[in-house]
């Protein structure tokens, strides 16, 4: 049923008016310079797209423009992950509906599960709202508090969820990952989720890789892949270290409104973050912008 995932998969911004309103016209061109730059598909509304700061009308509406956008070859995954069970169902039906490639759903952030069990029914319960969509798993337990190791939601979900195409994972724990990547074998896709250390993903297993920076460094992270997969660690290490000086500077403003900014440097404007997260200001989008030059970015940045 699953129609494994490989390559670069952007984590895409969801574009705003200055007001905070949607401004979908964008979309346009964000498909269009992802294509460009060889990226295979889209993740909607998680972290980078900031979902949980929209309303389920707006994520809905984000799909539709999506998929009226891109061809069928261009994977869409759209989160359809919320705190109420109901509204992630909602979501998880609408993205079949409108002909999603895979849905996928975080666990939920105020009651939170305590053990994988738990969060293997809740995760069920998605999924089954969506029967003919691949399903995965959103592990980011910096966000979602989740105390779950990945592998053991797998353990619990694996004969529990008959549409479970795998994990995105976006967590430091490599040791839990390379525990998913043994459990996963052939059937399953472990998306690698840290763009700072794809590398490590890399030479773990990862096939494929769902990141916020390949919204405009795409170019970078494919050179990673293609050093790795010649075997030349020399050149594939060196671009990491690329890799790592953008997350260091994109963490120093506040990583998905400093990338979000990006995202206009670069010549796609997707306009402000929502409260609470704040926007930057002008001095701080000059200092964003320097510190871009002073690293080498614009070496290797996609033009929108």
């Amino acid at each position: 049923m699953a129609r494994r995932i490989e390559g670069l998969v952007a984590a895409v911004f969801t574009p705003m008016h200055a007001d905070g309103s949607l401004n979908l016209d964008v979309v346009e061109r964000q498909a269009r310079s992802l294509v460009a730059a060889g990226v295979c598909g889209a993740f909607l509304c998680g972290t980078t797209g900031e979902g949980v700061s929209l309303t389920t009308a707006e994520r809905r509406q984000v799909a539709e423009r999506w998929r009226a956008t891109v061809g069928a070859d261009f994977a869409l995954v759209v989160h359809a992950g919320a705190n109420c069970l109901a509204d992630a169902r909602n979501l998880a039906a609408h993205a079949q509906e409108v002909g999603a490639s895979a849905v996928a759903a975080m666990a939920p952030t105020f009651f939170r599960p305590s053990c994988a069990e738990d969060l293997a029914a809740f995760l069920a319960d998605v999924a089954g709202a969506a029967p003919g969509l691949p399903f995965y798993y959103y592990h980011i337990p910096a966000l979602s508090g989740t105390p779950v190791k990945a592998a053991d939601l797998l353990r619990a979900a694996m004969g529990r969820i008959p549409t479970l195409a795998g994990v995105k994972f976006t967590d430091d724990d490599l040791m839990d990952y390379g525990e998913c990547i043994g459990l996963a074998g052939d059937a399953l896709d472990i998306l690698f989720g840290r763009d700072e250390f794809l590398l490590a993903g890399l030479a773990l297993g990862a096939r494929g890789g769902i990141g916020t920076t390949y919204n405009f460094a795409a170019p970078l992270y494919q050179r990673i892949r293609q050093a790795f997969d010649a075997g030349d660690l020399a050149a594939a290490r060196a671009y990491q270290a690329r890799s790592r000086d953008l997350i260091a500077v994109l963490k120093a403003f506040g990583v998905t409104r400093a990338a979000k900014a990006a995202m206009k440097i670069v010549g796609i404007d997707c306009g402000p973050v929502r409260l609470p997260l704040r926007d930057l200001s002008a001095d701080e989008r000059a200092a964003l912008c320097g510190e871009l030059e002073r690293i080498g970015f614009f070496d290797y940045a996609v033009r929108g």
